[in-house]
């Protein structure tokens, strides 16, 4: 097998591995809760109410989110970028929607904060694909220069 193709599967496993998990925990988030892996396991719900586990998967997540960035401001490259982007939306997102519908977990005075910092990644996000064609028409086929 070349180079490459072991490339491609080994990146295909991995985004088929994410989507599955991905929706799952975000379309069904008690269900992929009480019941994932799934076949009558229950992996996540063992770790109780409060979940270590869950709040380590979510700063894994956020660090793992942090390294596509930085790939994508060193590399300025289209595809990267524009990945690094919709990443950031798909993320931001619905956690922003979550966070909206569910005010009366943060205190009065908080609310406003919390918005404003969860929108911040939505707004850069539309920056960065906005501003990326602009940056693209004027640079060298590797990608934006600084």
């Amino acid at each position: 097998m070349s180079a490459r193709l072991t490339l491609r599967v080994a990146l295909g496993i991995l985004a088929v591995s994410g989507l599955v998990i991905g929706f799952w925990a975000a379309a069904a988030p008690h269900s992929f809760y009480s019941s994932f892996p799934g076949a009558g396991h229950a992996w996540v719900a063992g770790d109780g109410p409060y979940n270590e586990h869950l709040v380590r998967d979510v700063g894994d997540l956020n660090l793992a989110l942090a390294v596509v960035m930085i790939a994508a401001a060193v590399s300025l490259t289209r595809p990267v970028v524009i990945a690094a982007a919709l990443a950031t939306l798909v993320y931001s997102v619905p956690h922003f929607a979550y966070h909206a519908a569910n005010l009366q977990t943060v205190a009065a005075g908080d609310r406003a904060a919390e918005l404003a910092s969860l929108a911040v990644p939505i707004l850069l996000g539309v920056v960065v694909l906005a501003v990326l064609p602009a940056a693209s028409a004027t640079t060298n086929p590797g990608g934006p220069s600084s």
